[in-house]
């Protein structure tokens, strides 16, 4: 059987050569090349919804792959598609680079300039991995196979302007809708969702910090399942363990998160850290939730231009929610999306806590009325966000214009 190969290389000077090259191996069926981070991601995706069968035994990756890097790149890949081996081309072949691949899912590595002998004997030994991998799980008993799920997460400009409550309320929104939903409390120190559905947990997204290969058990086994059927992944209990869970554990997470269900809802609280930086940054829809006063105002300015600095997300990939929205008030929505400079989203919610109070302090926010006019609006801004089902013969996404910038897959511009 002939070996697939799938070449992601950016440079066309390289795509040439190594095309050429792996055309040359014995057995070799090399695929056509994907340019980019993103293409490499979605084409696997797109093969492994027909079958993991479908899918390449080998993937070669090129150092300077973009816009995701290589070494982000093969860890993703080896997550969500554990079946399939990846060898990293690259000019140092040095061996803190070739541990740092290792660590990353790499099943190989290959100097630049290509020898055909060390290509050929790499490539056959890959391939009789991934062939072995599969046919030890039984051709993907235990693999993630999905298509990338949609990930939103939910940022507060500050300290009690509704954060958490958007976040659950829009996960719920999307599994009551019939999508698979997971609600991921990346505010971890004072992660507070178990509190809002009064769940009584015993594990936490900690659990998942040190773990490099999250299969779906080692997932299914941290994650709590709601009486909704929403997953939940909650913040740990003692708040000084959050700093436990790293940038790039955080990146596992959420890959492993979106691997697995259709909509990912992840609350990251309103103090910036690196977990929650990477998960603003991985996001397709990043939403900062603000109330219409000056001091929740400047925190979202603030907090945008911070995001902006540190190469997190840039203005216009933010859209604003506007909570406990008044027609009095002198701060409307337009003129936030003025000073922020982020898209703003066109569903408001309403200012009414009196309806909120008695299922917050019960514990009980997923049973809230139907008639309250925050969940409304909440359930509207799920439907805005594309986060909720499509009715048939609708489109599946939600208004892209009325939220402003949605990334591409990968996280990039």
């Amino acid at each position: 059987m002939p070996t697939r190969i799938l070449p992601a290389v950016g440079d066309p000077d390289a795509v040439r050569s190594i095309t050429t090259l792996l055309s040359q191996l014995p057995d070799a069926e090399p695929v056509a090349p994907v340019v980019d981070s993103t293409q490499l991601v979605d084409t696997l995706a797109r093969l492994a919804a027909e079958s993991v069968d479908e899918l390449p035994e080998v993937v070669v990756v090129h150092e300077r792959i973009g816009p995701v890097p290589a070494l982000e790149l093969i860890r993703e890949v080896a997550l969500r598609f554990p079946a399939v081996g990846v060898i990293l081309i690259t000019t140092d072949a040095g061996p803190g680079l070739f541990a740092a691949a290792m660590d990353s899912g790499a099943r190989g590595l290959v100097a630049l300039p290509l020898s055909y002998e060390e290509l050929a004997h790499r490539v056959q030994a890959v391939a009789q991995w991934s062939v072995g991998v599969r046919r030890h799980l039984g051709h993907g008993g235990d693999v993630f196979t999905g298509v990338g799920g949609t990930v939103v997460t939910v940022s507060g400009a500050k300290g009690g302007v509704g954060t958490t409550l958007t976040a659950i309320q829009l996960a719920l929104a999307a599994q009551a809708s019939g999508r698979g939903a997971a609600l991921l409390d990346m505010d971890l120190q004072t992660g507070d969702i178990a509190s809002y559905l009064d769940v009584q947990f015993r594990r936490s997204v900690v659990d998942l910090a040190t773990i490099t290969d999250i299969s779906p058990r080692v997932l299914a086994d941290a994650v709590f399942r709601h009486d909704t059927g929403l997953a939940l992944l909650l913040a740990p209990g003692e708040g000084e363990r959050g700093e436990e869970v790293t940038d790039r554990a955080a990146r596992q997470i959420v890959s492993a998160l979106r691997s697995r269900y259709e909509v990912v809802v992840v609350d990251c609280g309103a103090q910036l850290g690196g977990a929650g930086a990477a998960a603003v940054e991985m996001a397709d829809t990043a939403l900062l939730v603000t109330t219409p006063d000056v001091l929740a105002v400047r925190g979202a300015k603030r907090t945008v231009r911070m995001w902006d600095r540190l190469q997190i997300r840039k203005a216009e990939e933010t859209t604003i929610v506007v909570n406990r929205h008044t027609r009095g008030t002198e701060i409307q929505p337009a003129l936030i999306q003025k000073i922020t400079g982020t898209g703003i989203a066109s569903t408001t919610v309403p200012a009414n806590f009196k309806e909120l109070q008695g299922a917050v302090d019960a514990g009980r926010i997923h049973a809230l009325d139907n008639k309250s006019t925050v969940k409304q609006a909440l359930w509207g801004l799920a439907g805005e966000l594309g986060l909720v089902k499509a009715a048939e013969g609708s489109g599946h996404r939600g208004s892209r214009g009325a939220v402003g910038f949605r990334r591409r897959r990968d996280g990039g511009g």
